[in-house]
């Protein structure tokens, strides 16, 4: 096992799930050195994959990822939990300070931002038990927090749920922020059956489009696997999802040094792993649309999406949407995620959608419950009243 560097441990009997005469020993130790971050990469994964993560945000190449590019101003706190000596439990952890609404904050939180559209602990079995254990050693913790923050949750996590139980109990205070809902397609039936059932206006809509890029060559899909063709492509997909809007209020890959090192390490990581793909709708052998995907369990996600505004009467994106899920059922794959929030466009192709929520959890000290009051009672009872 790797070197664990123990800043805080919390060790207790509970009760086994298959047999109620057996008692296990559930230990959990933190993770807070880098190397020994690392050093976890077989164990992390190999634990994902037990637990039937059916998505690459939680695996140890995607977080790497994210750390290396955003994670300097913050610490590892990544707590593992073994029952009986076997890892069943990552939660993936890290500690920084922030300021709300004028007021310092110790934060612990989970490893993420805008650009992980899902987060979780990583659990393969007893989810309540390993999240109580993984709460006491937060709330026995030698060095204390103010704020607790499980961002974008998967709306039926047990996480959620499990956690403020445990945070009520003792005392703590708890908010629900409700972030986005994701739309993503099932792929059910066939290509034909699900194009058929695609609304007579949009399917004319869509041959219009296809029709008006037909005049300028011929439009296809073109997916790239490689990683030396991925790195070679990179500066075309850039430059890509950079036009328009995107350039203008400071979002674009290239625009900040942090996400460009980001997506650039990602390349690297994911395609190692297999998982990473880039996406390009090209007319007559010339690449006009982009998206970054992962094909992972047979799923299609897509993130990072740009086009070429000099050919946006073909609506780009939209031809290359349409070639992707075509794609997809030849490919046997069972479900496109279209990811973030839910815009108009992506509402067009499905009306199945995935909530996501942040949990805050509020250490009982009378700071944090007046931060409480700020976030959860104040400012929404000031929004009703201006409204």
């Amino acid at each position: 096992m790797p070197a664990i560097a123990r800043t805080s441990t919390a060790a207790r009997h509970l009760r086994a799930s298959h047999s109620p005469s057996v008692s296990r020993a559930w230990t959990v130790d933190c993770v807070s050195d880098y190397s020994a971050f690392l050093a976890l990469e077989h164990t992390w994964n190999g634990l994902a994959d037990r637990a039937g993560i059916a998505h690459p945000f939680l695996r140890h190449e995607w977080v790497r990822a994210w750390w290396d590019a955003f994670g300097r101003h913050a610490r590892l706190h990544i707590l593992v939990v073994r029952t009986d000596g076997e890892v069943t439990a990552i939660a993936p952890f890290m500690r920084d300070t922030a300021v709300m609404y004028g007021v310092p904050v110790r934060r612990v939180r989970l490893i993420h931002n805008d650009h992980t559209p899902r987060i979780d602990l990583i659990v393969a079995s007893d989810a309540a038990d390993a999240c109580r254990a993984v709460w006491r050693a937060l709330r026995h913790d030698s060095e204390p927090w103010d704020v607790l923050l499980l961002g974008q949750l998967p709306h039926d996590s047990p996480t959620r749920t499990t956690f403020s139980s445990c945070a009520v109990g003792d005392g703590c205070s708890t908010g629900i922020w409700k972030s986005s809902d994701s739309p993503y397609l099932p792929l059910a039936g066939t290509w034909e059956q699900y194009h058929a059932g695609l609304s007579a206006k949009f399917r004319s809509n869509l041959r219009n489009r296809m029709s008006r890029a037909s005049r300028l060559g011929e439009p296809a899909l073109e997916v790239l696997t490689d990683r030396d063709a991925i790195r070679d492509a990179c500066d075309e997909a850039w430059r890509l999802e950079s036009s328009g809007w995107k350039e203008q209020t400071g979002t674009a890959i290239v625009s900040d040094p942090e996400v460009h090192d980001f997506y650039t390490r990602l390349i690297e990581r994911g395609t190692e792993a297999g998982w990473l793909q880039l996406l390009f709708l090209t007319v007559g052998g010339r690449r006009i649309a982009t998206s970054y995907g992962a094909c992972f369990h047979r799923r299609l996600f897509l993130f990072k999406t740009g086009y070429d505004p000099d050919y946006a009467t073909c609506s780009p994106f939209k031809l290359l949407t349409y070639l992707a899920i075509r794609d997809a059922y030849a490919r046997g794959l069972c479900e496109v995620d279209f990811l973030g929030e839910s815009e108009p466009w992506k509402r067009e192709w499905t009306s199945a959608a995935r909530g996501h929520d942040w949990l805050f959890i509020f250490a009982d000290t009378l700071r944090a419950r007046l931060l409480h009051s700020i976030k959860f009672q104040w400012v929404p009872e000031f929004k009703r009243w201006r409204a």
